[in-house]
């Protein structure tokens, strides 16, 4: 396994996720400031933070306890995503892209699962 956070796949494209959620939301409406902004912002966040944490930590169990955390995050924020989009804050346009790099760290973050949880 790679030595640092920094080199694994699916930090990277949390980080790519990150990076989006942030750009995106500052589109919406002031008033969804402390509310959608906040919430999708940190669910965004947590994805990469929790993986760099569990990297951190001494055996592949612990790992991933914090893989777990992770995933349950992206899918905090695939809800929040479905829900912005419903309420028109999201552009149909911006939906596949995103759509699809939810779709790939939800699948990294399943691979390095299952990996951690077998060594």
């Amino acid at each position: 396994m790679s030595r640092s956070y920094e080199d694994l796949k699916v930090w990277q494209r949390a980080m790519d996720l990150v990076y989006v959620i942030y750009d995106m939301t500052r589109a919406f409406p002031k008033d969804e400031l402390y509310g959608l902004v906040s919430q999708m912002r940190r669910a965004a966040d947590s994805i990469p933070s929790n993986i760099a944490e569990g990297k951190g930590r001494s055996t592949d169990k612990d790992f991933a306890v914090f893989l777990h955390h992770s995933r349950g995050s992206l899918h905090e924020l695939e809800t929040q995503i479905r829900i912005a989009h419903h309420l028109g804050y999201i552009p149909a346009a911006a939906n596949p892209s995103l759509s699809e790099l939810v779709s790939e760290v939800g699948r990294l973050l399943n691979g390095l699962i299952n990996f951690a949880t077998n060594a």
